[in-house]
């Protein structure tokens, strides 16, 4: 089969590789008709090198149609048209029975002290192969894959692998109160997508902020009062309390994470990081890593007193220094963590049915083959084209 293969720091090949075969009697092999590209698979593209191997299928996004089951499958059959979330979980552990799929304990990744293995997602999460191919070896077969119906295009219900839970899970830790406010860090697609459920579960008052002039000016057209970065700059706070009788915002999502804006010596850092031996990077990354902070920075300053800081950006520095006076004074509660895909599906679902009012049939910018994924992702990264939210057809 082809796949889209990691080989070094920004260089991705699609590549012939073995097709996946079944390996346990709960597999299933999935053809993918549908993958997508995400914020966080440019950690991998620039960050997370010392974490994979030269050949490593990348992506976590994806749906298919049922190709083959192992013996013991009896949920889906051939034929069915699926949705795989990221997490790989077992759906019946103690962390799965407790909606915590990102947690689950049969996967859990416990020579690096990680959570549930990920699709296509480093040694750190499991080195499982991803979902940017043509065909997917599924494990959990009863339980991991979501069942959806035919008809409407995949666009409709690919999001449900990770944009869509990801998001929910923001504003869900997000905690804004009936007619509350909101900022939203980053208008990528987790930003974006975060923004709109936010206002259709009746946020008041969502402000998103980024210095991607497409992006803003997409969210604001789904009713956003958007804030250009490039503008407002180290007076975005000030700014966003001018707009909130002085307090800042009652939640704020960070849906940048570990590469934002605005912090050079920790770029500069992660760059020569990256340029070290593998062993060297990651002892490294695991006792003195460091993120870029400017986001989560900007979210802990802007936020009210008593309010909220939800994190969907991945991090992933050990030392990362925090402002914990600033954090402790304000009496603020701050949550993160990987998106328990599973735990919001029934939420979610019905959303995708019949009306569309999160606007996910028209959420992706860009519909490219499998073959032009490599130029894919130096666009994503250079934010440019007006490039969102790419979805790949192997």
């Amino acid at each position: 089969m082809r796949a889209l293969t990691w080989q070094g720091r920004r260089d991705v090949r699609v590549e012939t590789v073995p097709d996946p075969v079944v390996q346990d009697p709960t597999d299933i092999i999935v053809r993918i008709t549908s993958t997508g590209i995400c914020g966080s698979d440019l950690h991998l593209y620039e960050v997370l090198g010392p974490y994979l191997e030269p050949g490593d299928i990348l992506g976590h996004e994806a749906m298919g149609i049922v190709e083959e089951t192992g013996a013991e499958v009896t949920a889906v059959t051939r034929g069915d048209r699926v949705v795989i979330p990221f997490n790989v979980s077992c759906g019946s552990c103690f962390m799965c029975d407790q909606g915590l799929q990102s947690q689950c304990e049969t996967t859990q990744v416990r020579e690096y002290g990680s959570g549930a293995a990920l699709f296509g997602y480093t040694k750190l999460y499991g080195q499982v192969p991803g979902g940017q191919a043509e065909l997917l070896r599924v494990p959990f077969g009863n339980t991991l894959p979501v069942k959806v119906p035919d008809g409407p295009p995949d666009d409709r219900f690919v999001f449900l692998s990770d944009v869509l839970p990801t998001a929910w899970q923001a504003v869900e830790y997000a905690d804004v109160p009936p007619g509350g406010s909101l900022t939203v860090l980053g208008l990528g697609p987790i930003g974006d997508m975060a923004a709109r459920i936010a206002l259709h579960r009746g946020a008041g008052q969502v402000i998103g902020v980024d210095l991607v002039s497409d992006r803003l000016h997409r969210a604001s057209a789904r009713g956003v009062h958007t804030m250009d970065l490039r503008e407002y700059g180290k007076h975005l706070g000030d700014s966003i309390r001018g707009l909130t009788d002085g307090r800042g915002t009652d939640a704020v999502i960070d849906a940048v994470g570990m590469e934002a804006h605005g912090a050079p010596v920790a770029k500069a850092g992660q760059w020569a990081v990256g340029m070290l031996p593998d062993a060297a990077a990651r002892v490294l990354m695991e006792r003195a890593g460091i993120d870029r902070l400017s986001a989560l920075y900007t979210a802990i300053d802007a936020v009210r007193r008593g309010g909220t800081v939800s994190v969907s950006g991945v991090y992933g520095g050990a030392a990362d220094p925090m402002p914990l006076l600033r954090m402790f004074d304000k009496q603020m509660q701050l949550r993160m963590g990987q998106a328990n895909v599973w735990n919001w599906v029934p939420k979610i679902l019905p959303l995708l049915v019949d009306e569309d009012p999160l606007g996910v049939d028209d959420f992706a910018t860009h519909h490219l083959p499998l073959d032009e994924g490599p130029k894919a992702y130096e666009t994503f990264r250079n934010k440019a084209d007006g490039m969102v939210k790419t979805l790949l057809r192997p």
